[in-house]
């Protein structure tokens, strides 16, 4: 038996015989598809539509929390919002296979979302407006609730524990995030949110877009906190453009579901938090060969000044006015 702890024995002919103990005939066609945190892959059936075949990362999340996750997917389609969900074998969606936890979605096809086009916003909008009027009606028990300070805390420490700052560079990073934690800490303050049951990581990559809706997938991420954090990634461009989006977005969201302005003041808290767990997410995964494969400019002086030029910008950012929901 491999240590459960790594993906080095997730060979093809265990990925193969994985699906095949739930009674599929694969054709041994494998494509790996793009994904860091967990391995997924597109698998070949015989006679059939292919299947996509998602391996968790070891000792990430509980079985519980993973089900929970499941769960809230075939909620949002049995009310057919547009969302893809784990197919159950014998009423079980979450499967096991030497050591490994996996599960199988159908496949969906589309392409990603036009996040400039105002009518893939609105639309987008409408959807996210409908999960949150299911996230609301109850919280994730075994998920975790967002702490937007404590991540941005614990990236930074991290970081600084575990040397992944340059010596010289130091100073300037703690400093910086510093800085910028305290600032969180303002924002946050301003706004009394309500933890809802998020996507968690809804950005364009995440989205499927056919026939006109956006089919969202990979819900890996989902947990508690506030809706806005399902709707700042579709924001891009300049004040005024990320103004206009935001319209867009909210036009479609406030069919289905109320939105509380008032936690617009977390958007830059939030991309200021994202930035920070970015390069700690990095650092953590890092004795995972994938990664220094597929992230060669990781940890080199280059990419830590550029990170910190990054954060400076985000501080300057924290200073601006608040988007305006035109």
């Amino acid at each position: 038996m491999h240590d459960p702890t790594d993906y080095y024995s997730l060979t093809p002919d265990t990925v193969i015989n994985a699906v095949e103990s739930v009674g599929y005939l694969s054709d041994s066609r494998i494509l790996a598809l793009n994904s860091y945190e967990n391995r997924v892959y597109q698998v070949g059936i015989e006679d059939q539509d292919p299947i996509i075949v998602k391996f968790y990362r070891p000792n990430r999340w509980t079985a519980e929390q993973i089900i929970e996750e499941h769960r809230f997917s075939e909620e949002l389609c049995d009310l057919e919002i547009p969302v893809v969900a784990p197919l159950r074998f014998n009423d079980n969606s979450l499967l096991f296979y030497q050591g490994y936890r996996f599960a199988i979605y159908p496949r969906r096809g589309g392409h990603a979302p036009e996040l400039d086009n105002n009518d893939h916003l609105e639309v987008i909008g409408r959807f996210i407006g409908r999960i949150h009027s299911v996230g609301k009606t109850q919280r994730f028990r075994q998920r975790p609730t967002l702490d937007i300070v404590a991540e941005a805390r614990d990236s930074r420490d991290f970081l600084l524990q575990q040397h992944f700052i340059p010596q010289g560079l130091i100073a300037a990073y703690t400093t910086l995030a510093d800085d910028l934690i305290k600032h969180i800490e303002q924002e946050c303050s301003q706004v009394d949110y309500q933890n809802i049951r998020l996507h968690g990581d809804c950005h364009g990559g995440n989205m499927l877009w056919r026939d006109d809706k956006a089919h969202f997938v990979d819900f890996d991420d989902s947990h508690n906190g506030p809706a806005i954090h399902d709707l700042w990634m579709l924001l891009s461009g300049d004040y005024q453009q990320r103004c206009l989006q935001l319209s867009d977005v909210l036009a479609g969201y406030t069919e289905f579901n109320d939105f509380e302005a008032s936690e617009l003041h977390l958007v830059e808290a939030l991309r200021t938090m994202r930035l920070m767990r970015y390069a700690a997410w990095l650092a953590r995964r890092w004795q995972d060969p994938a990664f220094p494969h597929n992230f060669p400019w990781f940890n080199t002086e280059r990419y830590w000044a550029e990170h910190i030029l990054s954060l400076r910008e985000q501080l300057a950012a924290l200073n601006e006015p608040v988007l305006q929901w035109l």
